[in-house]
């Protein structure tokens, strides 16, 4: 029981103290955010061997404050420099920059590899590629390689607009109701036009247009059409 409760209580601490840090120590992250993160889990894991959960979460806060003076200053340029890594340019024009390669440690095919997930196969149609200082590698295609724009053709297109979801795994998710300014009388009338029912919907959407997509949980059945083929065991 007492190992349950010192657990419990490590966790929560832990939590807490990642929680205060914010989203940026466990996103993309720097050399000294991974420190900071392994630091902070062996302080906050070494009460579960021993008595001392005191002095390991004031440990823990000392790291917390410590890191958080870290992200203060990197936001002065001078200082960034010098607390984090600078971008390395690993392709230029469509030739590979060997000393760039070297100094990431980065063999060839590892490269290609990284390319290929982001789908460039010929370096030559390559502007630049660089890896960034969090370890990322951004690559930016010759003018004649990219994908046509709209603005390219000087067409005019509607404005991007992101599907609201409303209910999500059966569960409805009132906040964004609240923020178009709907009740859940409105989406339940909307549900029996429909024949649906809240706890069969995977995720229904309120669309540009007003009208709700819905992803129940029934799949269809497409007859071995070979068009709708799902690799695995289960198709």
């Amino acid at each position: 029981m007492e190992a349950l409760y010192r657990t419990f209580l490590v966790f929560v601490a832990g939590y807490l103290f990642i929680r205060f840090t914010g989203k940026k120590a466990v996103a993309q992250m720097h050399t000294f955010d991974i420190l900071y993160i392994l630091i902070l889990t062996n302080i906050i894991s070494a009460p579960v061997e021993d008595n001392n959960i005191g002095k390991a979460i004031i440990y823990a806060g000392i790291t917390v404050i410590l890191y958080k003076i870290f992200i203060r200053l990197s936001l002065h340029n001078k200082l960034r420099w010098i607390i984090y890594e600078s971008p390395t340019v690993l392709i230029h024009n469509g030739d590979i920059d060997r000393k760039g390669l070297k100094r990431v440690r980065m063999p060839m095919n590892e490269l290609l590899s990284q390319l290929r997930v982001k789908g460039y196969t010929d370096i030559q149609s390559i502007s630049i590629a660089v890896m960034e200082e969090t370890g990322n590698i951004s690559v930016i295609p010759k003018s004649e390689y990219r994908p046509v724009q709209p603005n390219d053709l000087n067409l005019q297109v509607k404005k991007e607009f992101i599907p609201i979801p409303l209910i999500m795994d059966g569960q409805i998710i009132y906040h964004n109701l609240k923020y178009l300014q709907l009740d859940r009388e409105w989406l339940i009338n909307e549900l029996e036009n429909k024949g649906e029912l809240v706890e069969n919907i995977t995720l229904a959407t309120l669309l540009d247009d007003g009208k709700l997509f819905i992803d129940n949980n029934e799949e269809k059945d497409y007859k071995s059409n070979p068009f709708y083929y799902k690799p695995g065991k289960d198709n």
